[in-house]
């Protein structure tokens, strides 16, 4: 994620390892540079057990964000509301991330880096282990604020870390390994916490990621060098980024497909009761997560030459997807295929629209990659807020139709932006 760094872990992962340290040389010359200890040690090797650190921590804070999305029914129960009052938990969630990703980052920039994702770690623990335990509604909302809190002190790390760990000229490789842990997240995590949850109710899912959240801080404590924090730039304004020719229409069309997106995917398991299919979220979401690994893999190899393209192509594969769940949901296999469609064209969708920001906004790149990440973010909450209202008002059926309308926005901006948003020659 959410949001929230998820959009630029995205990016980093799907570049090649020649490109990603050219984007952090543009953006990040500090940690790029930054003497790393594996070359004071003359080491030429990656850091293997710190790039690991790394890789569960990103797996954590996107299972965390995103678990409940296979749980709703059964969290709805337990905390005596609705399935569309529930999905607030995840909406909740990432307004907190949106809000405190960019202060919380500035607060703690001179903090030593190890120090910083303990603390983010302990936060995340903690309001896992105290969400399985509650049974009061209001009580998990503020839990799950206070976990959003910590994920976004989590997401603005992990790229940067990496690289500074990393032997020269291969910064690129170290942050694909670190943050690699965001797709096999949801590809693997989410559906293994769908199914703890059939073992042990939703509690067990819950307890079962503090438990590994857990594990992950030891792992980090021995394994990362605590490394000196950084100063933030603070010289450029947002103001005048926005004003950036094509910007406006990138944020657009980002905020059109990510709230389609997450109308979707927060109330999936409603959804898929709806069309009979209850009993199959796990394997559901399973799909969903493997064609996004798949997307990385894919398009990495392709969008430093044809960034326009597979935007478009990822919008249109998206929009065919949806519609063919609002039309024939009531065939299992069809919609496995389309929940799979849909997974190939959103996993490397922060990817593509976090280089069209950057392709676009030039020497500002650094500020615009952090309005696109608040964007994402508020647009997870958007989406589980909507999504929500959707259900409660007008049954499961209207998220797809809702989706379907934004989609076709998000293609409008995407293929009329030929300019300056996506022009053709990206």
């Amino acid at each position: 994620m959410a949001p929230r760094w998820e959009t630029n872990a995205a990016r980093e992962t799907s570049l090649s390892p020649q490109a990603q340290v050219r984007l952090m040389e543009q953006h990040m010359p500090e940690a790029v540079h930054t003497t790393s200890p594996a070359v004071v040690r003359g080491g030429d090797r990656l850091p293997g057990k710190a790039l690991l650190g790394l890789f569960l921590t990103g797996f954590v804070g996107i299972l965390t964000e995103c678990l409940p999305a296979g749980l709703l029914p059964d969290m709805a129960r337990s905390l005596h509301t609705s399935v569309a009052l529930t999905g607030q938990t995840v909406t909740l969630y990432a307004a907190a991330t949106s809000i405190a990703a960019i202060p919380l980052t500035r607060a703690f920039s001179k903090w030593p880096r190890k120090n910083v994702l303990l603390v983010a770690l302990a936060i995340v623990a903690v309001t896992n282990a105290l969400t399985a335990l509650s049974d009061n509604y209001t009580l998990t909302l503020v839990i799950r604020f206070v976990a959003g809190l910590g994920t976004a002190m989590i997401w603005p790390q992990l790229g940067g870390y990496a690289a500074r760990l990393a032997p020269a000229g291969q910064q690129g490789r170290a942050i694909t390994v670190a943050l690699a842990g965001t797709p096999i997240g949801l590809a693997l995590g989410i559906p293994l916490g769908t199914w703890l949850s059939t073992l042990g109710g939703w509690q067990a899912a819950f307890y079962s990621c503090a438990g590994l959240t857990v594990l992950t801080m030891l792992w980090a404590l021995v394994t990362l060098p605590n490394l000196p924090g950084l100063p933030v730039d603070q010289r450029r304004k947002v103001s005048d980024t926005l004003v950036i020719p094509g910007l406006r229409v990138i944020l657009f069309a980002i905020a059109a497909y990510m709230i389609a997106h997450n109308i979707l995917y927060t109330y999936v398991s409603d959804f898929l009761r709806h069309v009979g299919m209850e009993g199959r979220t796990g394997l559901v979401l399973f799909v969903f997560g493997v064609t996004s690994v798949l997307s990385t893999l894919v398009v990495g190899m392709h969008i430093d030459r044809h960034l326009r393209k597979l935007v478009v192509a990822s919008t249109v594969l998206f929009a065919i997807s949806v519609l063919v769940l609002a039309v024939l949901s009531d065939a299992p296999a069809l919609v496995y295929i389309a929940v799979g469609a849909w997974g190939f064209a959103f996993g490397s969708s922060a990817s593509l629209f976090i280089g069209a920001a950057i392709n676009a906004s030039r020497e500002a790149a650094d500020v615009a990659q952090s309005i696109v990440i608040t964007v994402i973010s508020g647009s997870i909450a958007a989406g589980g807020l909507v999504g929500g209202l959707l259900i409660a008002g007008l049954g499961a059926a209207s998220i797809t139709w809702a989706a379907l309308a934004l989609l076709v926005a998000a293609t409008a901006a995407v293929t009329g932006g030929r300019k300056h948003a996506f022009p053709k020659n990206a």
